[in-house]
């Protein structure tokens, strides 16, 4: 039987889902800029605001937490709206966060900060369906590279928000990073013309009627669970790294510029990639792309245990932003072979509900081993995860070689 690794993809895309893939690369654009401000400055806003210095990077968690549980009831209001009006709404949140957030700094309350992270996050959470809602509008064939067009919006977003901290951080010194977070809440707003551009079918027509195999038997397909697994390690781990980092250069006595350099630098190779992503999982396959990308998360810690000086610190960042690309993207084309057309809103919210669930458990705990443990620990346990999805991964292909790939029939 034929791996879906070995399927060859040469029909060119249609041009409405060309169109489409390009409008939501822009707003990955803009939405991707969002949890890079957050990422960058919440632990700094939060070691000024919290009680103690483990609280500090608690913001980046309220984050994530809000993109963690806002995954289904985004889904939910998808698929009753469709993802249109979904994108409304979530760009609303996103406007609303950022002015919670300065506003937290602003009256230096630390949990009205976390309230507006916790907004953040749940914009995130319809940011982040951006990938399949492209997917989901293009013909089998192109929808690995039009997840990948996607991706490279957040190429842009990483510039914008750099940018952004760049020229706000001074706007009002008295109240540091709150006029990148009002800055924040305005390229929100930029999203809205975009969204109302998008041309997606309505619910009824895209096939979310009730129907489909139940979620439970879908969750236990290898395939699934493989891919879950994938994505889960790419993404929490490189949270777990990228939220320790600022930290860790500023205790090294290295600037908030070279930290938000550094960010930018991250985030750059987390998804300029994505310009040739997708032509690589066509020719070496989902599997083989993803194996790459989690080796290379291991490759970042060797090089971030090597040394302190900035050019660890940046070369950790850029090798493990592109390890991200490489097994997140992978992990999330493994995972659209999972589920039919009627199937597609469960799977996807349970995915990833499950993604960034973990991410929220990284984030905290690695303001926790960031304080108790050390730069060195943060790393160090990096290793053992990395080691098991690897295994599970070329278990999976060597099953998926013999045969019984557990596609949706």
């Amino acid at each position: 039987m034929t791996s879906p690794d070995n399927v060859a993809f040469a029909a060119a895309p249609a041009p409405a889902s060309r169109r489409n893939a390009i409008t939501l690369s822009c707003l990955q654009a803009l939405g991707g800029a969002s949890p890079a401000i957050v990422i960058a400055l919440g632990g700094l806003a939060g070691q000024q605001l919290a009680s103690r210095p483990e609280l500090a990077t608690v913001p980046i968690t309220a984050y994530s937490l809000g993109l963690a549980f806002g995954t289904i009831p985004a889904a939910l209001v998808m698929r009753r709206l469709g993802r249109r009006y979904g994108y409304v709404i979530g760009a609303l949140l996103g406007m609303a966060a950022g002015l919670i957030s300065a506003g937290g700094i602003y009256l230096q309350a630390f949990a009205l900060l976390c309230l507006g992270t916790l907004f953040a996050g749940l914009y995130s959470a319809y940011v982040q369906s951006y990938r399949f809602a492209a997917a989901d509008a293009a013909a089998p064939q192109f929808r690995t590279r039009a997840i990948a067009w996607v991706m490279v919006g957040g190429l842009f977003g990483a510039i914008i928000a750099a940018q952004t901290i760049i020229h706000t951080r001074n706007i009002w010194p008295a109240v540091p990073y709150a006029a990148a977070f009002i800055a924040q809440a305005c390229i929100a707003l930029l999203a809205l013309p975009l969204v109302l551009s998008l041309r997606i079918a309505p619910p009824a027509a895209a096939q979310q009627a009730r129907g489909g195999r139940k979620l439970a038997e879908i969750a236990r397909t290898p395939r699934f669970i493989v891919a879950v697994l994938a994505g889960v390690i790419s993404y929490a781990l490189m949270n777990f790294l990228m939220t320790a980092t600022p930290l860790a250069m500023v205790g090294c006595g290295h600037t908030v510029s070279d930290a938000t350099l550094g960010i930018q630098w991250h985030i750059l190779a987390m998804y300029g990639p994505s310009f040739f992503t997708g032509r690589l999982i066509e020719r070496y396959g989902k599997i083989a792309i993803t194996i790459t990308g989690v080796a290379l998360i291991g490759v970042a810690c060797s090089v971030a245990l090597s040394g302190l000086d900035i050019a660890h610190f940046w070369g950790t960042l850029i090798i493990l932003g592109l390890g991200w690309n490489f097994g997140f993207i992978g992990a999330t084309s493994m995972v659209t072979d999972c589920y039919r057309p009627e199937e597609k809103s469960r799977v996807q919210a349970l995915n990833d509900f499950l993604v960034f669930g973990s991410v929220a458990i990284a984030s905290f705990s690695s303001g926790q081993v960031m304080a108790r443990g050390g730069w060195q620990t943060v790393n160090l346990i990096v290793y053992p995860f990395v080691a098991v999805v690897l295994l599970a991964l070329a278990w999976l292909w060597l099953r998926e070689r013999r045969g019984g790939s557990g596609l949706p029939a």
